[in-house]
């Protein structure tokens, strides 16, 4: 009877730990960071941090609207470069503030004779502070969403 019961716990035992073994190796996706919109947040701009960025482009794709939001955590005014095929826009924020490029009354970048075809992802370059330049692709968007419709330039 002892040989019994001692193998009902081995058994149970066993399938509770084949059955819990694989959330301990595999990784949890809610914390995965990922951007939950349209545009994407970038990593590594700071003193300046780039959120929800996004290029709402013509059906040609030879111009497009940057839009984002620049958010600035710091104690001093600081200037983001943001670049496309050698053209390179600034973008002041004031210290304890953010800059939503299209919206609050902030203009959006406009970039023209460029390769932004919507659906695409396109190289951007982004510096602020005495940071490095970081490179990241970002996606290109026309105006079939209704709140980006009035962001497709006229070009």
């Amino acid at each position: 009877m002892n040989s019994r019961r001692l193998a009902s716990v081995a058994l149970a035992a066993a399938v509770v730990f084949a059955t819990a073994g694989c959330s301990m190796i595999s990784p949890q996706a809610t914390t995965i960071d990922y951007s939950p919109a349209e545009g994407v947040n970038l990593m590594g701009t700071e003193p300046l941090k780039v959120r929800n960025a996004l290029l709402v482009a013509n059906e040609s794709g030879t111009e497009a609207n940057f839009l984002a939001a620049i958010v600035n955590d710091t104690d001093s005014a600081e200037t983001l470069l943001v670049g496309i095929d050698g053209d390179t826009q600034r973008v002041r924020v004031d210290a304890h503030s953010t800059v939503s490029l299209g919206f609050d009354g902030a203009d959006p970048l406009l970039f023209e004779k460029i390769d932004a075809v919507p659906g695409t992802d396109v190289e951007m370059t982004f510096q602020s502070g005495t940071g490095e330049v970081v490179s990241s692709r970002i996606p290109a968007l026309d105006g079939t969403l209704d709140y980006l419709a009035d962001f497709v330039p006229a070009g």
